[in-house]
């Protein structure tokens, strides 16, 4: 890549008429110095771009004239040339504004002829009469009406005739439009011009000054009629849906600016608009060319679209300024936002959407302008308090999270701009007098924006506006934290735009504020300490993601904002780098540097090279930041070597050197991010490297006239470029060499990737560009043939690189092959073509595409074409030449491919053991998709070619899909090994003919038999299935197994392949509808018999592979029948759609339609139909289609007839899938809920099958796809409020369905009545959560569905109750939750009522506590009255606490009562002003001591796990105790009389599950103290249980309490609990030792590598410690080596192999590079051996995890060399 040249402006030459071209003749003087000769050389000219230099000397020759000279005729005659000139360019040609530009520096005295001669011009143009004509003249007058004085005064003078035309334009265009209806390609270049025409009216009545006095004239003037025919034809266009609404909303924008210029008074303007708005109009009261005009306006009934298009012309159009509206505007104002309110809940598609927000922007602008200068009335209307404020909030907290991008834009305008009503609202005495603090708006909408999840993305958003309003002071004040919490979102890529976006806007406006009120510099350690601090942590120890994503967005903004922060950044990681460099799972402080670093550079703040390696960073550093165990350090020091903000930089000799040593240790990443990073950032050295030689070569040549004074002369150019062509060679070698045979897919991928840069960046030199190295001097025959061999590689990624690379090259590297070679290549190729490997027929693709382009086939081929002469003369040029091999080719494969589908109609079998017919097929495709068929120069030998293709094509298909369409394709193999069998064949086939046809579901079908025939003698003449079978091959006798997968495989190919075949024909060939088309090679016909095979096979097959295979090129063909200008061919698509819709509906038994896995092809056809259907248009296909298919996939009254139904589900379930539909498909999602829900209780599997599937789609299409493991995670959930406004049909339906489920939802019979929509509809409002920023204006209340949901919770399934309790708190507003826990826990019953059901118990306790758990989370904590709310929650608590004691019988409900007291403990466990805790001064913690000491933990266990909810409630129980214990521990230590049990008696409870999560909560404790994260270290309690540990360790039998006992003994330092062994459990040290290792020889793999990890650690210890015994411990050893080296197998489970990595890491000091050895020299090695085996494994983890071995014993080496150590040999 040389140095990038400018792109050439490419203009179109003007042209006059053979009559103005004889004038200028005529006119022209002898010496060419008048006008006339000049214009007469422009038009002589044959290039625009010289034209253009002509028509700028226009005016200084006009100004150098005499003034004299205006009367001189031959200056009139070149004016009004030049007006036709003018006139006949086209819209976009630059000539035409360079005309305008020169016009309009025309000497004054030339002004009028000027203006004369346009008008004259202007006038014969609007005396057009043909409707494709008046585009041009409309494109002229928007052109004389923009920047062009002459022009302008031209349209001025012909005004009236002006108005007329376009009135006479808009009426024939529309009817033409209407004419065309269907024609999709005429209809939207018609739209266009009646859009460009609606446009320029409007500019006229904004432009024209005679506009003014308009209203004054009488009604019979021309103009007056014009304008009025004007507003009725954009009055007709404003409520016709029929157009495009682009049209709609100019006309909307036309109608209010014709009736500005028309109507008087103008006072009377707002009000008459208002009428309009509100439907209000009083007929007898306006005039009756108003009436006439707009009598469509005036109706009751007027449609969404154009209320809400009038209000965006009323917005646009009146000047709102200044307070010129006065109180009639006001009003107005009020009114229009009222309608807006009213139509945001009406409308539902997605385009109105974004015209819906972007108006309700332009309302907020508008009132913006008027509370300027308002009356205090209108100011008390819009406050901060007022509804019309609360609703546009609402607007913006239910659309912010909206899928457009647009929509998303344009609710953050609203948002600013409410903040900026607000603050005029306010008087300026109070804004001056109070500050931000007493502004009650802002401190609340800040809180109630703080308290939202940060997966919201709108909160960010109204964040920075908020900021920018009020400053960062405020924010920080309430929550200081705020930089660390947006910066620990930043791993989630969807939110890392808006996260880095606000984070930027904050530290600017921090930086600002402290700058302002600081004196001295001290100011910028507390933005370094807010802002930077927090970013220092990330970068060392955030996880992967998030630190890529805070150095690509966050970090470099941070440095553009504060430069001088750099060396505050690199101050503190040069220091913590010194400490901890990092790990492969943290990059620690040198990744940070680097990163740092990298950015540093990337954009511009570091000035050159030399200053990073000299001043800031080591080279010891730079290398072993390259090879980093960490990906990220490694990406981030490369980075920081190639990247750079100038191309031209110089790269130096020391970076040179260090990425040749990263190449040589990073070819084979196994990450394929980090293998496109490399290849990336080596692609822009190489650019750097060519760009700045391009310098070099520059600075070389110029060096003899001067010297240059900056880094280029500190060395010698051509020294230089030396370097470089030395590198560049050294790093190719590198990579040639990485390309051996055998080498890994990461090294092949890298290495060619990088080579393909190279080629890419260096190319061949062409004119004067020099290129510093060439790749094609360093390819020999070797490299060359390395290369090739690529083509054999299974993985088709590399197979592209390879062919990409070698075509890259010049053609002389095929030199190296003879012909005898290439004949070998090619005959290979036709071989390859014909293999049962799938991945071969591809090789032979790429090879013979490679022969082709190459010219590189042998001259056996040339007999394949006729016409050798005209292919082979002197005129040549390489396109034919690749046409003429591409078609040799083609012809070839094709005669082969005839011959084996020959053969395989005889048999099957055949063709699918020896020469699978796929593979010729698929290198047809291969040769057709490089070619650019459009332009082919050999039409009439392609012609015959083309139609051999499609009836080979057809052939095949005909071959294969019996197979394909079968009931079972799977399982299907046709046995016809010889031609006696021809017979069986066809009966077998008739056998096997679809059985799950509609028949099929409308009466049991019992097989018939059939007539009888000889099993044995079919037995005689065909092998068994799966047996060997002797084929025939067609040069020589084979044996092979053939399987039905087998000829599976060959069939699904074989369609797979013509589809793409067909799609592809489809797709490059040039149409024609004539017969005989100049180079068209498909007739209509063939289009048609290809749509028609599409068709039968996506119908019919029965197969997934063959039906979407054929669908993908299916939609390639019905992608091009749109865009075809041939109406029969236009039409097609929308007639097949008709015609299958017509077949769902009638349910014919005999129709061949798939009803079983899930209509097979049948969504697919109509997917495609409708996919490919413009998307700028009206969509009306999609829109018919949807609603034929909701009325069909209701409840029918017919249960016999289900098919259609089942259809119609399974159609609707692909639609809702199809991102191509986008949002267009969003309106109906209401639609199909309900037809899912409603399906979802026929009693017919199949429609209940194919509603849940249906089901499972809207939930994905309506909340996202999944983005956690959580299922009901908030990232893929919605506000109730979100949810309703954007589908507020579904809220009357889900309340109505709700409402008849809980009527009948547990029978006072008790008879039990499961519901099955319950399930569904409780899985919807489970997705809905509460936000704090749902206000009170949403008439659409979440209130009526509350009492419905609890009743659900009274169902006799355990789950629904479930389901209810989680779908009823997106129902209760957060201050609400206490009041409504307070009423659930009322109706629970007493102790002593003496009738009561333990389900409706069961339901109300977990509504009780599911809503307590939301009112748990920490940011609704934060609210001392909340607190106290919960307290007054507890005491009611306790008012039931019989439910938790013996006198409830039912286990299930005790254990969610004490989860509900455990979940109390939780959120009243902080003291509140300085009182003690809520819990104590309640004498809650009483209650639950008396709870646990009064149960089953203390007196026992008097049941079996017989007994329903056991395990649950012990788990419960156990939670509660150990709550209890902690707390206790926490204020009164150890004080055994108020500890109501201890973990002792926990820890020998005969339950496992007790003992599990006691333990889990030690281990919790145990891994705290270790990590040194608590503030404490272990709590007394646990001081004295080392011995009780042990005792466990050897009586536990339950396998994961055992784990965790092993794993809290590793977690604890053995120095405190070895030397105890022996008193406690009667082994010594060294048995115990032995006893661990026998444990993990034994046990299964948790425990086994658990065992081995405690085991390492022991011996860790005892090396360490006990240094006289070492030699005792040899044998011990020994069996620890053998343990290690058993648990390192690549067939073990990872977990494993982990803790084998763990272990010898752990004990390398002392058993690996010890100076005194312990072990002998076999056991050493065989420990080294696992390490070399571990660092080998595929699992990335454990490659990483065995590379910290390799660390800790290299910095042991280190440490020994330092202190004169020595290393054992």
């Amino acid at each position: 890549m040389g140095v990038k040249k400018k792109k050439e402006m490419q203009v179109t030459a003007l042209t006059i008429c053979h009559q103005d071209l004889e004038t200028l003749r005529s006119l022209a003087d002898v010496e060419g110095k008048n006008l006339a000769s000049l214009l007469l050389h422009c038009v002589q000219l044959t290039d625009g771009v010289s034209q253009i230099h002509c028509v700028k000397q226009i005016v200084p020759l006009l100004e150098k004239a005499d003034k004299n000279g205006a009367c001189d005729p031959s200056i009139r005659s070149c004016l009004d040339i030049l007006a036709g000139i003018y006139l006949s360019l086209s819209l976009k040609n630059p000539l035409k504004k360079v005309l305008a530009s020169s016009l309009n520096g025309l000497p004054e005295f030339f002004l009028t002829e000027a203006v004369q001669s346009f008008t004259s011009r202007l006038q014969e143009e609007l005396s057009t009469t043909d409707v494709y004509s008046y585009r041009k003249v409309i494109d002229n007058i928007s052109c004389c009406m923009e920047n062009f004085d002459v022009g302008r005064a031209g349209v001025s003078n012909l005004l009236k005739n002006v108005l007329h035309f376009m009135q006479k334009s808009l009426t024939e265009i529309s009817e033409e439009n209407r004419k065309f209806a269907g024609n999709h390609i005429v209809q939207t270049q018609l739209m266009n011009d009646l859009s460009v025409g609606t446009r320029v009216s409007v500019m006229l009545v904004q432009k024209i000054q005679d506009f003014q006095t308009l209203h004054v004239r009488i009604s019979s003037s021309p103009t007056w009629l014009s304008m009025c025919g004007l507003l009725s034809i954009f009055t007709k266009f404003l409520i016709d849906d029929h157009l495009l609404q682009t049209i709609q909303s100019t006309s909307g924008l036309a109608v209010i600016l014709f009736i500005k210029a028309m109507f008087h008074p103008p006072e009377e303007i707002p009000d008459l608009i208002s009428s309009l708005l509100l439907r209000s109009v009083d007929c007898t009261s306006i005039p009756d060319w108003f009436l006439n005009c707009c009598r469509s306006l005036c109706c009751a009934d007027v449609s969404q679209s154009t209320l809400l298009f009038l209000c965006q012309g009323t917005l646009t159009m009146l000047d709102w300024q200044n307070g010129r509206m006065g109180p009639s505007g006001e009003a107005l104002l009020l009114n229009i936002v009222h309608v807006l309110f009213t139509l945001s809940s009406q409308i539902k598609e997605s385009t109105l959407e974004l015209f819906f927000s972007r108006i309700l922007a332009s309302w907020t602008n508008s009132a913006i302008h008027v509370l300027e200068s308002s009356s205090p009335s209108l100011k008390d209307s819009l406050n901060g308090n007022s509804s019309i404020v609360g609703k546009l909030l609402e607007y913006v907290y239910t659309h912010w999270e909206h899928p457009l991008d647009a929509l998303r834009h344009q609710t953050k305008i609203i948002f600013r701009n409410v903040l900026q009503i607000h603050q005029l609202t306010k008087e300026k005495s109070d804004s001056e007098a109070s500050g931000l603090a007493a502004d009650r708006f802002i401190c609340e909408l800040t809180e109630s924006l703080l308290r939202l999840e940060w997966h919201v993305k709108g909160k960010y958003m109204c964040l920075g506006c908020l900021v920018d309003y009020t400053g960062i002071g405020h924010i920080l004040a309430l929550a200081k934290t705020i930089p660390s919490q947006i910066l620990e979102v930043m791993g989630d890529q969807s939110l890392v735009p808006y996260a880095s976006d606000l984070l930027e806007t904050m530290f600017r406006s921090h930086k600002s504020h402290l700058k302002s009120q600081a004196v001295d510099s001290t100011w910028i350690d507390e933005w370094h300490e807010t802002w930077v601090s927090p970013l220092l942590f990330i970068l060392c120890e955030g996880n992967l993601d998030q630190k890529s994503y805070v150095i690509d967005y966050y970090l470099p903004k941070l440095l553009n904002c504060s430069p001088e922060s750099l060396s505050y950044m690199v101050k503190i990681l040069q220091s913590s780098a010194d400490a901890k460099s990092g790990s492969y799972n943290s990059t620690g402080a040198l990744g940070a540097l680097m990163a740092c670093l990298r950015a540093a550079r990337a954009h511009g703040h570091l000035r050159s090279a030399t200053d990073v390696w000299r001043n800031l960073v080591s080279s010891a550093r730079i290398k072993q930041g390259l090879i980093h165990q960490h990906c990220q350090v490694r990406i981030d020091t490369l980075g920081l070597l190639c990247e750079s903000n100038r191309s031209t930089e110089i790269v130096s000799t020391e970076e040179m050197q260090w990425i040749q040593f990263f190449i040589a240790y990073n070819l084979n990443s196994q990450s394929p991010g980090v293998r496109q990073q490399i290849c990336s950032l080596l692609k822009k050295l190489f650019c750097r490297i060519q760009e700045s030689s391009q310098v070099l070569y520059k600075l070389e040549q110029s060096r003899s006239k001067h010297e240059p004074e900056n880094e280029l002369s500190k060395q010698h150019p051509s020294v230089s470029l030396q370097q470089y062509k030395n590198f560049m060679s050294s790093i190719c070698n590198s990579l040639f060499e990485a390309l051996f045979p055998g080498s890994s897919y990461p090294t092949r991928f890298s290495a060619l990737t990088i080579l393909g840069s190279v080629a890419e960046v260096f190319p061949v030199p062409e004119g004067q560009v020099q290129t510093v190295y060439q790749l094609s001097h360093d390819i020999d025959v070797g490299r060359f043939q390395t290369l090739m061999e690529c083509f054999t590689s299974t993985f088709e990624e590399v197979k592209i690189l390879a062919f990409d690379l070698l075509m890259k090259l010049p053609k002389t590297v095929v030199q190296f092959q003879d012909s005898e070679k290439l004949q070998g290549l090619f005959q290979a190729a036709l071989e390859l073509s014909t293999s049962t490997k799938p991945y071969d027929c591809v090789t032979a693709s790429y090879l013979l595409n490679f022969l082709i382009w190459k010219n590189a086939l042998p001259s056996s081929l040339s007999a394949y074409l006729q016409t050798q002469q005209a292919a082979c003369g002197d005129g040549d040029t390489s396109a034919i030449v690749v046409e003429r091999n591409t078609l040799m080719v083609i012809k070839c494969l094709l005669e082969n491919l005839e011959e084996e589908i020959s053969q395989a109609e005889n048999s099957l079998l055949q063709a699918a053991a020896s020469f699978p017919l796929y593979g010729r097929a698929h290198c047809i495709t291969g040769a057709l998709q490089r070619l650019s068929l459009n332009s082919l120069q050999l039409v009439s030998e392609w012609r015959p070619v083309v139609e051999k293709l499609l009836l080979v094509s057809y052939r095949l298909s005909a071959v294969v899909s019996p197979v394909i369409q079968s009931s079972s394709p799977e399982g299907l193999i046709p046995m016809d090994t010889d031609s006696e069998s021809a017979s069986r064949l066809q009966m077998i086939l008739s056998e096997i003919q679809p059985r799950d046809t509609n028949d099929y579901f409308n009466q049991a079908k019992i097989l018939k038999e059939r007539d009888r025939f000889d099993l044995e003698d079919l037995n005689a003449s065909v092998l068994d299935i799966g047996a060997s079978a002797e084929i025939k091959g067609s040069k020589e006798r084979k044996t092979c197994d053939v399987t039905a997968q087998m000829v599976l495989v060959c069939c699904w190919r074989s369609m797979k392949e013509v589809a793409l075949l067909l799609g592809t024909l489809c797709q490059l060939l040039p149409m024609q509808s004539t017969p005989e088309p100049p180079s068209g090679l498909l007739t209509v016909e063939q289009v048609k018999e290809i749509g028609d095979y599409f068709k039968q096979h996506l119908l019919q097959s029965r197969h997934r592979g063959a039906f979407e295979l054929a669908y993908t090129g299916f939609v390639k063909l019905t992608e091009i029948l749109n865009r075809c200008p041939n109406v029969s061919l236009q039409k097609l698509p929308e007639h097949w759609l008709w015609n299958v819709l017509e077949e769902i509906k009638c349910s014919d038994p005999s129709s061949k339609l798939c009803a079983t896995r899930r209509s097979a092809g049948l969504p697919f056809y109509i997917q495609a139909l409708l996919a490919s259907e413009p998307k700028k248009g009206k969509m009306d296909l999609l829109k018919i289609t949807m609603k034929e298919l909701i009325s069909l996939a209701g409840p029918t009254d017919d249960s016999q007839s289900t098919v259609p139904q089942v259809h119609a589900l399974n159609i609707l379930r692909a639609l809702f899938r199809d991102t191509r539909l986008g949002e267009n498909i969003i309106p109906y999602v209401a639609d199909g809920a309900k037809a899912a829900i409603l399906g979802f209780t026929s009693p017919v599997w199949a429609v209940r099958n194919s509603s849940t599937l249906l089901f499972s789609t809207l939930i994905t299409r309506i909340f996202g796809v999944k983005r956690g493991k959580d299922e009901l995670s908030k990232k893929n959930r919605m506000t109730g409020s979100e949810f309703f406004s954007r589908f507020p049909e579904l809220y009357p339906f889900l309340l109505q369905q709700l409402e008849a489920v809980a009527n009948t939802v547990d029978s006072d019979a008790g008879e039990l009545n499961r519901h099955p929509s319950m399930f569904l509809l409780l899985l919807v409002l489970g997705r809905l959560y509460p936000s704090p920023m749902d206000g009170t204006y949403s008439t659409l209340s979440m209130a009526p569905f509350i009492p419905f949901i609890m009743r659900c919770g009274h169902s006799p399934v355990y789950r629904s109750r479930e389901m209810a309790a989680r779908a009823l708190v997106p129902f209760v507003m957060v201050d609400e939750i206490p009041n409504t826990i307070r009423t659930l826990l009322a109706k629970l019953p007493n102790s002593t009522d003496q009738c009561f059901r333990q389900n409706h118990i069961h339901g109300t306790l977990l509504q009780v506590f599911h809503l307590l758990q939301a009112s748990s989370d920490s940011k609704y904590r934060l609210n001392t009255y909340f607190q106290q709310e919960l307290a007054d929650v507890a005491v009611c608590t306790r008012a039931k606490l019989w439910l938790a004691e013996r006198q409830n019988p039912c286990l299930v409900t005790r254990a969610v009562y004490i989860d509900i007291l455990f979940l109390l403990t939780r959120c009243l466990d902080k003291p509140t002003k300085g009182n003690q805790p809520a819990l104590e001064h309640l004498g809650f913690w009483g209650d639950i001591r008396r709870i646990i000491s009064r149960s089953e933990l203390i007196t026992g266990f008097p049941y079996t796990f017989t007994v329903p909810g056991l395990p649950q409630y012990l788990q419960s129980l156990t939670k509660l105790a150990v709550a209890a214990v902690w707390a206790v521990e926490a204020q009164a230590g150890e004080q055994a009389r108020d500890i109501p049990i201890s973990f002792s008696q926990l820890l020998e409870s005969s339950f496992p599950e007790v003992r599990l999560l006691t333990l889990e909560a030690l281990l919790e404790r145990f891994s705290t103290a270790a990590s040194g994260l608590g503030e404490k270290g272990l709590p007394p309690l646990l001081w004295n249980m080392r011995g009780t540990f042990l005792m466990l360790a050897m009586k536990e039998n339950h396998p994961e309490c055992f784990c965790k006992i092993l794993k809290i003994l590793h977690r604890m330092d053995p120095s405190e609990w070895l030397p105890e062994t022996e008193h406690c459990i009667h082994l010594t040290p060294k048995e115990f030792l032995i006893w661990t290792m026998d444990i993990a020889s034994n046990e299964r793999s948790e425990i086994q590598s658990v065992a081995l990890r405690l085991a390492s650690k022991v011996i860790a210890h005892c090396m360490q410690t006990c240094e006289e015994t070492r030699d005792s411990m040899v044998p011990t050893l020994k069996q620890w080596v053998r343990l290690v080296a058993s648990s390192c197998g690549e067939h073990l489970p990872t977990e494993s192999r982990l803790a084998a990595a763990e272990a010898l890491t752990s004990t390398t000091p002392f058993l690996l590079t010890s100076p005194d050895p312990v072990l002998e020299l076999q056991d050493t090695l065989a420990l080294w051996r696992c390490v070399l085996t571990l660092l080998q494994s595929e699992e990335q983890a454990v490659r990483d995890a065995a590379t910290e071995t390799v660390a800790t014993a290299m910095s042991q080496e280190n440490t020994c060399q330092s202190t004169g150590g020595r290393l054992p040999v």
